[in-house]
């Protein structure tokens, strides 16, 4: 539109000025080599500008006739550029595809058409084809000189880390990405690196000071920093929780501030406070990581606070914590098992029940058995809930990339990553030998000795134990009557499934094994280790 508007006004203007030479005709005379010639005012700007424009045009061609060579040169260069960079993008895209042989071609006319000084390019598009053709010395030879431009150098520093890793050089990769990180520190495959490489060296204070890098260039967003942050002081009280206190107190609370719900920040900063002397606000840690996560370690800490405590006393502390998340599993279970120290066995045994209806599991019926056996004594109701707990679902436990841990730690021994132990049930191994799930194989046959007649019954494996005829059922135990002597010449022997487990006996007298080889009245430990942990 500007355009179009100074043309336009070029216009007017120049038909303003013929306007106005025509309204005030003049005579131009000038003498030239003895002629004089007179003319017009309107031919003799006319004619100055044709000359003008002769001249002109004269000049351009003679500019022109000397430029020729120069811009056959530069089209002809021009040219091979275009193809070369035509070629380097082809090649690139059959690296990505994976397609070495067009690649390699790609390269070969790459160099041929482009200057490698001038185009870094083609040296990572050979060491990319050299990668796709196994030929990773190459490959790496390449990089190395990659490395020495200051323009490819993060990238070569990519390469050689990467490589680094693949033969399982973890002392070169961490030094590859700790040359990255000084270049560029926002790099995030970099900044990832060298946080884990210092924290599997246990360099805590290097890996908080790449997460603050981290954080700062927005690589990683608030929240996750704020939890990494919190895992990584964890593991710092902890390494200094025996040398130092003090220090182990402060990176504790700091860590439980950022992550209440971070069960090991919680139990560290509250151990550090106990050895400090500080009970109240150890406590305080304690209760606080309770309500945001109960876990039996919480629950552990919080009722041996004080080492001198007495039986009644840690049974308070427990009905304390239990009154924080009543209902809850875990809080049932601390309960119960502090009442069962005290000696408070109907309390316990209500607990333990309570805990095996908000959550049924391994643990929860080793308990019943032991408040069993502390009530009454009777192995055929002792035996009922260890049958049980065979049965039942397995405990939760700290798990990482499927390692089980006896506890917590701040990497997983398998990857190396940060925060990566969870407090959950383990996953069972499908068909293991060793599985914690017994069950009888269809068309076993077990035998049962009843009243001195031996029959051959087909067992049915139901979801618990089949809880025998002549007892009770075992959810009220306390208020069972005295069980019935057999008669005389009866035997009792207790029946083996499938999978050679001990069943219950038919009738409460004399506990036989299968056997036959002793008849104990009572449990021995080894017979309890063995049924707890078969």
């Amino acid at each position: 539109m500007l355009r179009i508007l100074a043309f336009l006004l070029v216009v007017l203007a120049t038909g303003i000025g013929f306007a106005w030479l025509a309204d005030n005709p003049g005579q131009v005379s000038f003498v030239w080599q003895g002629q004089q010639a007179d003319m017009s005012l309107m031919v003799f700007i006319i004619a100055l500008g044709l000359l003008l424009a002769a001249v002109l045009l004269v000049v351009w061609l003679v500019s022109a006739f000397f430029r020729t060579p120069g811009a056959i040169g530069n089209w002809w260069s021009t040219r091979r550029r275009d193809r070369g960079y035509e070629a380097l993008s082809t090649g690139i895209i059959a690296a990505g595809a994976g397609d070495a042989v067009l690649a390699r071609r790609m390269t070969k006319r790459s160099n041929k058409l482009l200057d490698v000084q001038k185009e870094p390019l083609i040296r990572f598009l050979d060491a990319q084809t050299a990668m796709i053709e196994g030929d990773h010395a190459r490959a790496r030879s390449t990089f190395e000189h990659m490395e020495r431009n200051p323009e490819t150098r993060l990238l070569a520093l990519r390469g050689l880390f990467l490589e680094a890793e693949r033969v399982g050089d973890e002392g070169a990769a961490r030094h590859y990405a700790e040359r990255a990180v000084r270049i560029a520190p926002h790099v995030p495959w970099a900044g990832g690196a060298v946080l884990e490489s210092k924290s599997l060296a246990g360099d805590w204070n290097g890996a908080l000071e790449i997460l603050e890098a981290q954080k700062n260039t927005r690589l990683i967003d608030r929240d996750e920093s704020k939890r990494l942050r919190a895992v990584l002081l964890t593991a710092k009280a902890m390494g200094a929780a025996e040398g130092d206190p003090e220090t182990a107190r402060t990176a504790g609370v700091e860590a439980h501030k950022l992550a209440p719900d971070l069960v090991p920040a919680g139990l560290v900063a509250a151990q550090a406070l106990f050895r400090l002397g500080d009970l109240r606000r150890g406590s305080k840690i304690l209760e606080t990581s309770w309500v945001n996560n109960p876990h039996p370690e919480i629950a552990e800490a919080y009722v041996h606070a004080r080492p001198g405590d007495s039986a009644d006393d840690r049974l308070k502390r427990a009905q304390k914590l239990h009154g924080l998340r009543a209902g809850h599993v875990e809080a049932e279970i601390s309960l119960a098992r502090a009442a069962l120290d005290a000696g408070d066995l109907k309390l316990a045994r209500s607990s333990a029940l309570a805990a095996v209806e908000a959550e049924p599991r391994e643990s929860v019926y080793l308990l019943l058995a032991d408040i069993e056996e502390e009530d009454t004594g009777e192995v055929g109701r002792v035996r009922e809930w260890l049958a049980r707990a065979i049965r039942a679902p397995r405990d939760p436990a700290w798990t990482a990339d499927g390692m089980v841990a006896e506890h917590w730690a701040p990497i997983s021994p398998v990857t190396g990553r940060l925060d990566a132990f969870q407090w959950k049930v383990p996953v069972e191994r499908i068909g293991a030998e060793d599985g914690p799930v017994i069950e009888a194989q269809a068309g076993d046959r077990a035998k049962t000795i009843e009243a001195g007649h031996e029959q051959t019954v087909t067992p049915v494996t139901p979801p618990v134990m089949p809880v025998p005829a002549s007892t009770v059922s075992a959810e009220k135990p306390a208020s069972d009557p005295a069980p019935a002597k057999p008669e005389a010449g009866a035997s009792t022997e207790p029946s083996s499934n499938g999978a050679g487990k001990h069943m219950p006996a038919a009738n409460t007298g004399t506990v036989e094994p299968a056997n036959g080889k002793k008849k104990p009245e009572a449990l021995t430990d080894e017979e309890r280790k063995e049924a707890r942990f078969a």
